[in-house]
């Protein structure tokens, strides 16, 4: 047991040396105010590692559900921070105080840097005499090295009010250098007064569909006192992008922009709160209402990793929302998903790119996944198959900057797809260009059979649909070397208990340059 899934209490108390010299008593006066009282309570993350730096990240919130997360009206507060090279935090080799605002919820996002490339670090804050638990975390090789290997794990769309995150700690258990979150981070919905899934109370201040920046920060409040997720962001860095539910179902930003004016007051207080709460760089957060989640992180030669917005900027869905028939309308270059200086962005890091293994993080499918078949063309237009002229022109950039082994990681569906990924879709025997690992839910939809009935059938339609399960949660696991891909299907036997034994599905390979995954 390491001591980041320690109780804090017994940490602390076990801390010794290491907490000596951490700057204890630098804290505001506690004339100024009330002191505070186990600050740490949303625990402490780490993410989008680089050869040199990382991100560190906390929230002071001793009562993390009213409406200040208690901290008794301070508007700014010291947090004295270090990184160590070794788990008791007795070799520090950077440190520093940073200031939780209040106006940001007293969450503090530390870019820290001077650390070395591929290499682990452990991390720990310090607040009015109060010590946080101790977070590990990792660097990206250099950036002109040649790493032997790459692990990553994907996960997405994780309900708290359908189920217990029972396979985080089969993730944590995997180590893989990072961990990729694809989307629905948080749901929007309404939680009654027991979760669901769970069988556990909610939080008064956290069950209402979150519309003002304050629900939004007890809805993330209560994602974030989950011991489950706190241990996974405590041991391993993520990466992460959003789809709908950290906002709402199935919208369109551009769209909504156009009709509004501007960002609505409701999206700008969800996209604050999900930049507030996340391991974020502080440079992501552009104003008020902008975050910035589009971004490029490389490991070493061997993978680029383009982490997509899918939703701030996208159109609304020319043929209609949600299932439709195709149309000529899907087809005008002025549709855009990205938005247009997110393509201009993305293609400008194909042309440059030499790496192995090019790698996108993605929030909806961009394989083809036809309804009906022949009877006619029955699309889900929330999805790349809504903007197919945005993702022919996402594909010509792929095939014209002649990049190498492009793999779409994807969230969203609730279910696994592992796609071939055709130049173009709407010409039979187009050649492969790339492999698409869509992968399931951590919690949504619960346990039991949901879209296994209903997407089933239309499988047969879709010969460049390698495999499909539309039952089962879990994550992927992807290990890269430099010769192949491969990813294991990790499922859990359920959600609905707080612990599960999780097993390997299937596993499929991508060798290099022979775009398209095989089972093995």
């Amino acid at each position: 047991m390491t001591s980041s899934s320690l109780p804090r209490r017994t940490f602390v108390a076990g801390a010794g040396v290491a907490a000596a010299g951490f700057g204890l008593g630098q804290a505001v006066p506690a004339r100024a105010r009330r002191r505070l009282t186990d600050p740490f309570t949303l625990g402490v993350a780490s993410g989008d590692p680089e050869p040199g730096g990382v991100v560190i990240w906390t929230r002071l919130a001793p009562e993390p559900f009213a409406e200040d997360g208690g901290m008794h009206g301070a508007r700014t507060v010291p947090v004295r921070w270090r990184v160590a090279t070794d788990e008791r935090m007795r070799t520090v080799v950077r440190q520093g105080t940073a200031t939780a605002r209040a106006q940001f919820a007293h969450t503090v996002h530390v870019d820290v840097r001077g650390l070395q490339p591929g290499r682990e670090y452990w991390y720990q804050f310090s607040a009015d005499r109060e010590l946080s638990p101790v977070g590990r975390t990792k660097t990206a090789p250099a950036v002109r090295s040649d790493p032997a290997s790459l692990t990553i794990a994907s996960v997405s769309c994780q309900s708290y009010d359908d189920g217990f995150f029972t396979a985080l700690p089969h993730v944590v258990a995997d180590d893989p250098d990072f961990v990729l979150h694809l989307g629905d981070y948080v749901y929007e919905s309404a939680i009654g007064a027991t979760a669901a899934g769970r069988g556990q109370s909610v939080p008064e201040a956290a069950r209402p569909a979150p519309r003002t920046l304050t629900q939004w920060r007890s809805r993330h409040a209560l994602y974030k006192s989950d011991p489950q997720l706190q241990a996974a962001h405590a041991r391993l860095p993520f990466v992460l992008t959003w789809d709908d539910h950290e906002y709402t179902n199935d919208y369109a930003g551009g769209w909504e922009d156009e009709t509004t004016g501007g960002i609505p007051a409701a999206r700008a207080a969800a996209y604050r709160a999900y930049w507030e709460h996340q391991p974020l760089r502080s440079s992501t957060l552009l104003k008020a209402d902008a975050v910035r989640i589009h971004r490029r992180l490389h490991w070493g030669g061997l993978a680029q990793l383009d982490v997509l917005d899918g939703r701030q900027y996208r159109d609304a869905p020319p043929c209609g929302w949600g299932e439709a028939q195709a149309c000529a309308a899907a087809y005008d270059p002025a549709i855009t998903m990205l938005g247009r200086e997110q393509e201009e962005w993305l293609a400008a890091g194909f042309a440059t790119s030499t790496a192995r293994w090019n790698v996108l993080g993605n929030n909806v499918m961009v394989g083809r996944l036809d309804h009906d078949g022949d009877l006619g063309e029955l699309l889900w237009h929330d999805a790349w198959d809504g903007y197919p002229a945005a993702r022919n022109r996402l594909l010509e950039q792929v095939v014209g900057n002649e990049l190498r082994n492009t793999v779409f990681l994807t969230g969203d569906w609730h279910s696994t797809f592992i796609n071939d990924v055709h130049r173009d879709f709407d010409v039979p025997g187009s050649p492969v260009v790339a492999t698409e690992m869509v992968g399931t839910s951590l919690t949504s939809n619960g346990d039991g059979e949901v879209y296994g009935p209903y997407y089933g059938p239309m499988i047969r339609h879709n010969p460049h649909i390698r495999f499909f399960d539309g039952d089962r949660r879990g994550y992927q696991r992807h290990t890269v070397t430099a010769d192949e891909w491969r990813t294991d299907l990790v499922m859990v036997d359920t959600v609905t208990q707080p612990t599960s034994p999780a097993s390997v599905l299937r596993s499929f390979v991508v060798e290099d340059r022979r775009p398209g995954a095989v089972e093995v």
